[in-house]
C-alpha cells in the first residue's frame, strides 16, 4: 500500500508537470496564431456549457486543467493497483472509470464555471 502511494504522489507530479507544458505549449499556440486549436478541456466546455473563450483560456485554467487531468490519470492508476484482477478486467475497468472521472469532473468544473459567469 505504501509503495502504491509512494508511486502515485511521484506520478501525479509528473504528470502535471508533463499536462501543464503541454497546456502551456498549447496556450501560447492558440494566443500567437489565434487559431481555434483548443485541447479537449476547453472544447467539451465551451460546447457543453456555452463558456466564453477568455474565461477557458488563460494561465490559471490552464494550472486547473492540468491538476484535473493529472488526478484522474494518477487516481485510475491507484484504484487499478490496489484491484487483484487479471490485466484484462484492470483494462476494462481502467478505461471505464477513466472515461467516467473525465465526464464526472469537467461537468463539475463547468457548472462551477457557468454559475461564476452567471454571478458577473
Amino acid at each position: 500500500m505504501e509503495k502504491v502511494l509512494i508511486i502515485s504522489s511521484i506520478c501525479f507530479m509528473v504528470l502535471f508537470i508533463i499536462f501543464y507544458l503541454f497546456n502551456f505549449i498549447k496556450l501560447k499556440s492558440v494566443v500567437k496564431k489565434s487559431k481555434d486549436k483548443y485541447n479537449f478541456s476547453v472544447k467539451y466546455l465551451m460546447a457543453r456549457f456555452k463558456l466564453s473563450k477568455n474565461t477557458l483560456v488563460n494561465r490559471k485554467m490552464m494550472i486547473i486543467y492540468s491538476l484535473i487531468d493529472a488526478f484522474i490519470v494518477t487516481l485510475v492508476f491507484i484504484i487499478i493497483e490496489l484491484l487483484p484482477l487479471p490485466f484484462y478486467l484492470q483494462l476494462i475497468i481502467g478505461f471505464t472509470l477513466l472515461f467516467a472521472l473525465i465526464y464526472a469532473i469537467y461537468e463539475i468544473l463547468g457548472r462551477y464555471l457557468k454559475r461564476k459567469e452567471e454571478q458577473r
